[in-house]
């Protein structure tokens, strides 16, 4: 097996096997991000959880994942990518198995937080892996992340139908005990496809974990998180809520200024005084927050407003799917010809149509009048979301891969994790009309967020690959793409 990773000329078979295997952690790492919402009426009635409890449900695992991501990105720099995704693919099995037997929503919810962290060792490792792949090839990066993208993409966007599927067969506890065979895969496939140490991975191996940064971390977000969640039920002027919110302002000013101190902080604070990379973490913000808050509100309001089962609430999923597919699948070669500026802002665009249309449905309104903006949402997503990444991933230096992957994807969970406590909070008891409601107000909001990524994707740098050399590349790489497949 080599140990080093060589600067390839082209999508060839053994990048192909990489992108194969670090698309196996992205792939669960994403899918239990909205597979669980399906099954948020059966778990609701089977273990007897109010709609509080069923965000935190949801909410667990995204807290987790994203506090802890950072960490997760230093500890791959510092003992390795390969040998910390293995660890995160072994953890989320684990955990996988510990959610499918949980008897009360406390144990489920300790056991999604677990899930977290097995994702927060594979997510930004997984995009170190196929950075240093790729050898830092402008072009051929754009390719690999747009495959590996459509991946996480996809199964966010089908978590939802094989959610009602596996429901419908096997019960809402086979949505967890499904990520074991596939977790399974990603290990073996790992210590045989991905070399052992990078070139790109060694310069920053002598750096320390920030305790007492990742301490902070935590409380800040998961304050924010119980505040938001909670206020709907006990009110605003709660000491309950008002203790939270207090509590995550001093945990964020003093993260701020720890991170500001020390000689090797969790999140190198310089890393955001770049444009670039400042503008896509808020882009991604953006997105995840918007995304992740309506997917958890749709599923309410297909099964407690339209009264659908979570097979048909699943399927009426589907449209997505299609969306993700063919626009991350072309943002690969978007990005390659025309760089990362212009497909932000043109699927940050075409996302936000599609949620304005949202405002628009009712109880009543016949799925059918659903589709449109159930396809514009995933094509601006898949659109603009390979593009942030590769961005983001351009700005640093390679040995800053993943504390800067980490960086973004810590964000982009934290956002979502908000989102759904936010949106969740407007959707009320879960009864139709709330429901409703709540979905109209969360699509309004949602659209001026992606009117306000698309204005902060005009800070990108036009990182154009159009030269001679790098549109050479990029040819190859789309060419050497399509014979593997």
């Amino acid at each position: 097996m080599n140990t080093s990773t060589p600067l390839p000329s082209r999508f060839t078979p053994a990048l192909a096997r990489i992108v194969a295997t670090v698309s196996v952690g992205f792939v669960v790492t994403q899918l239990d991000v909205t597979i669980v919402n399906i099954a948020l009426a059966r778990i609701a009635a089977d273990l007897h959880a109010d709609v509080a409890r069923l965000q935190w449900i949801v909410d667990a695992y995204t807290l987790a994942f994203a506090v802890l991501m950072l960490s997760g990105g230093v500890l791959g720099d510092r003992y390795g990518a390969r040998r910390m995704y293995a660890a995160g693919l072994v953890m989320f099995a684990f955990a996988s198995l510990v959610c499918g037997l949980a008897t009360s929503p406390a144990a489920l919810i300790a056991a999604r937080a677990l899930q977290g962290l097995g994702a927060a060792a594979m997510l930004p490792n997984s995009l170190a892996l196929l950075n240093d792949a790729c050898g830092h090839d402008r072009a051929l990066r754009a390719r690999a992340v747009g495959l590996w993208t459509a991946a996480g993409a996809i199964s966010i966007a089908a978590g939802p139908v094989a959610g009602g599927l596996l429901i419908e067969a096997a019960g809402w506890r086979s949505i967890f005990l499904v990520n074991l065979p596939l977790c399974a895969a990603g290990f073996v496939a790992t210590l045989v496809w991905v070399p052992r140490k990078g070139a790109a991975l060694a310069p920053l191996a002598r750096r320390s974990l920030d305790v007492y940064g990742q301490l902070l971390a935590i409380v800040a977000l998961t304050a924010v998180t119980g505040a938001v969640i909670e206020w709907r039920s006990l009110g605003f002027s709660h000491p309950f809520v008002v203790g939270g919110f207090v509590l995550a302002g001093v945990a964020a000013c003093a993260f701020v200024a720890l991170e500001a101190r020390i000689a090797e902080p969790m999140l190198p604070l310089a890393l955001l005084r770049n444009p670039t990379f400042s503008a896509a973490v808020l882009f991604g913000v953006c997105v995840n927050l918007t995304y992740y808050g309506t997917v958890f509100v749709l599923a309410l309001y297909l099964q407690h407003a339209r009264g659908q089962s979570p097979l048909e609430a699943g399927l009426a999923f589907a449209p997505l799917t299609g969306g993700f597919l063919l626009s991350n699948v072309a943002s690969g070669w978007v990005v390659a010809r025309y760089g990362t500026r212009r497909p932000m802002i043109g699927g940050a665009l075409l996302a936000a149509c599609g949620y304005a249309l949202l405002i628009a449905v009712d109880a009543d309104t016949p799925l059918a009048a659903v589709l449109l903006p159930f396809l514009l949402i995933p094509s601006g997503m898949g659109l603009a979301v390979p593009a942030m990444t590769t961005a983001v991933l351009a700005s640093v230096e390679p040995g800053r891969a993943g504390t800067a992957s980490a960086v973004l994807n810590t964000a982009r969970q934290a956002g979502g994790a908000i989102g759904v406590a936010a949106f969740g909070a407007l959707a009320g008891g879960g009864f139709a009309a709330q429901v409703v409601a709540g979905l109209h107000v969360e699509a309004a909001i949602s659209t001026a967020l992606l009117l306000i990524a698309a204005w902060l994707a005009r800070r990108v740098r036009m990182d154009s690959v159009q030269s001679d050399n790098a549109a050479a590349r990029a040819a190859r790489a789309v060419a050497g793409a399509n014979e593997s497949r």
